[in-house]
């Protein structure tokens, strides 16, 4: 492990870049996710429409091709300029809110429908029906595949250390380039990335226990 102790200032680089690009692209991920999945139970058609395709289309098309797409196509129509850490944030918390999309829809579902109506006939709009009546209810339902969720999506930033963004497989990609044994160098990466995950997991077990409570 003298690899890691000797070059530790590129590996804590590399650690808080992936930390960085997990917490960018989970919030892109979380808001798109929530908005797309009321688009999706929207009573307006063209909404609905719009909610699964972006589903449909997102879930079926490889991350990597994202990346591809946002570090050579984006740049090139609409935004020049921008830096990879936005583009590869963008890519990843677009994917990953077509699942977040769906995670919810799933908790909606479980809803009573009669709570929906109830609200509705007390003259509440659909967007206050579905923000004061039906989310807050479906999040206890929601929690343990967003955790999941959330976790895939901090393994999936690895592929953003090929497309010129900071984070640990981009430390150990340099570090083998060098001739380090490879060995050591993966296991300084799993270490980095169980720390996230576990940090993931404990908020997520955390909010759960204080929905339990909350019944």
């Amino acid at each position: 492990m003298n690899v890691l102790f000797d070059h530790f200032t590129e590996y804590r680089e590399g650690f808080v870049g992936t930390l960085a690009i997990t917490a960018v692209s989970a919030v892109i991920a979380l808001v798109l996710g929530v908005l797309i999945a009321g688009f999706r139970v929207s009573p307006v058609p063209p909404l609905r429409f719009f909610g699964t395709a972006w589903v449909t289309l997102l879930r079926n098309t490889p991350l990597t091709l994202l990346f591809l797409v946002a570090t050579f196509v984006v740049p090139e129509i609409l935004f020049p300029g921008m830096s990879p850490f936005v583009l590869a944030s963008l890519a990843l918390g677009f994917y990953t809110s077509s699942f977040i999309c769906e995670a919810i829809r799933s908790g909606v579902s479980t809803v009573p429908l009669g709570q929906a109506e109830a609200a509705r006939s007390l003259g509440m709009t659909f967007g206050q029906t579905l923000r004061m009546i039906v989310l807050p209810q479906a999040v206890r339902t929601v929690l343990p595949p967003l955790s999941s969720l959330l976790i895939a999506l901090t393994k999936n930033s690895a592929i953003a250390g090929a497309f010129s963004v900071t984070e640990l497989f981009g430390w150990q990609k340099l570090m083998s380039d060098q001739g380090f044994n490879v060995v050591p160098l993966f296991i300084s990466v799993a270490l980095g990335y169980l720390v996230i995950t576990f940090a993931i997991s404990g908020v997520f077990r955390l909010l759960e226990r204080r929905m339990e409570v909350a019944r």
